[in-house]
């Protein structure tokens, strides 16, 4: 049994599946995964829940999974957030210099930061992340922390990812709903990028692309901060969906044959032939062209990455891309999809593996995996937060309790 202050859980409620991973800091402060659960998800469409009493018992179960594989109670969880209305923009805050002496304090950073999350969103929308890219300090820019620093003003750009206030409350209040608490929300896509990217990676300039089932997020990393980040309300479900009509079959037929004949890229070898789909549940057995089934799916996934292309070529992102491409999620299982996204990106793609993290192997290894990974690494980061808050609070506190004793 595990120490409770040390457990960390990650919820991700996929369009494909519901994920529950649990970690536990050590001593050392390093990240051990120790459970996982997951559960089939029927009650979620493109990345959103869609029906509220069956999302709440594939939560149960995957919960009650992860509890069970890991010894202990689960009581809170980060929750992963993603969907359609989810979006990332760049912005900048201003704040002027009011001291007399012109010397930047910490209460004039926090202004600032305040100044550039308070954008004009809609009413409806919410702030998920506003995520700290650099300062500026009369116009010098790439100023890590101004403080103690003199200027007449200071500036700072920010990455911003908001979403609809409404449709982000109805997965909150599903995990609510189980006698659950939740810590934070954050999106699935920063999720994935943290448990796939290092340090070194961060700093070169990265693309993660999590291709999901009902949705595909994307992160640019450059110089150790978030550049671009954005949400496509497509994924594999419409991949399985696009070959029931192409080759008129079912849709449980048409996700069995791409699990196991698909392939990202339509090659010679796979010309003149054929799968016969046997006779089950009364449908009648049929011959299936397997140029056919693959051409529809590169096509796809041709057109998944070519928004992407046309996302970052036009926020200029893609200059910033100098260790490659990471994808992560079910769709990187498909074969040759990364020599596809190569082929539209037009830089080197990788199938991302989890970084500084130890433990269960079985889900260090699934790309499927990242984003629930990601989402304990992320409350690791925040746990290590507070700790150095409580232990700074205390130290000022046991100084000033020994000045007084001297007085």
């Amino acid at each position: 049994m595990f120490d409770p202050a040390s457990i960390i859980v990650g919820l991700e409620i996929g369009t494909a599946k519901i994920c529950a991973v649990v970690g536990e800091l050590n001593a050392e402060g390093n990240l051990n995964i120790v459970g996982l659960g997951q559960a089939r998800s029927h009650g979620v469409r493109k990345g959103e829940i869609a029906d509220v009493q069956r999302a709440e018992e594939e939560i149960r179960h995957a919960i009650a999974e992860a509890e069970h594989m890991a010894d202990v109670e689960i009581r809170s969880v980060y929750l992963g957030v993603s969907g359609g209305h989810v979006r990332g923009f760049n912005n900048r805050g201003v704040h002027p210099i009011a001291s007399a002496d012109r010397e930047i304090t910490e209460e004039d950073v926090q202004d600032v930061i305040k100044n550039a999350k308070t954008i004009n969103l809609p009413a409806q929308n919410h702030v998920i992340h506003a995520i700290r890219q650099h300062f500026l300090v009369d116009g010098h820019d790439g100023i890590t922390n101004p403080v103690g620093m003199l200027g007449s003003k200071v500036e700072v750009d920010v990455h911003v990812v908001h979403g609809s206030l409404n449709r982000l409350q109805n997965a909150i209040r599903a995990v609510k709903g189980l006698q659950l608490e939740v810590d934070d929300i954050v999106f699935n896509g920063l999720a994935s990028s943290l448990a796939l990217l290092t340090n070194e990676q961060k700093e070169l300039g990265a693309l993660v692309i999590d291709l999901g089932g009902g949705t595909t997020e994307f992160v640019v990393y450059a110089n150790g901060i978030i550049k671009e980040t954005g949400v496509l309300a497509v994924g594999g479900d419409h991949v399985s969906n696009d070959l029931g009509c192409g080759l008129k079959i079912s849709l449980g037929r048409a996700e069995k044959l791409k699990l196991e004949y698909g392939a990202a890229l339509v090659d010679d070898a796979c010309k003149g032939q054929t799968i016969t789909i046997p006779n089950e549940n009364a449908l009648p057995a049929r011959t299936i062209n397997l140029e056919n089934l693959r051409r529809i799916m590169s096509v796809r996934l041709d057109e998944i990455f070519h928004l992407i292309a046309d996302r970052i070529h036009e926020t200029g992102a893609v200059d910033y891309v100098r260790a490659g491409v990471f994808l992560c999620g079910g769709g990187a299982r498909v074969p040759e999809i990364s020599n596809l996204a190569e082929k539209v990106l037009n830089l080197p793609v990788s199938v991302g593996k989890t970084n500084s993290i130890s433990g269960l192997k079985s889900a260090l290894d699934q790309p499927e995996f990242a984003t629930a990974i990601g989402l304990v690494k992320f409350g690791s980061f925040q746990h290590r937060k507070r700790v150095a808050k409580a232990s700074l609070a205390q130290g000022i506190k046991n100084t000033l309790g020994q000045f007084f004793k001297r007085a």
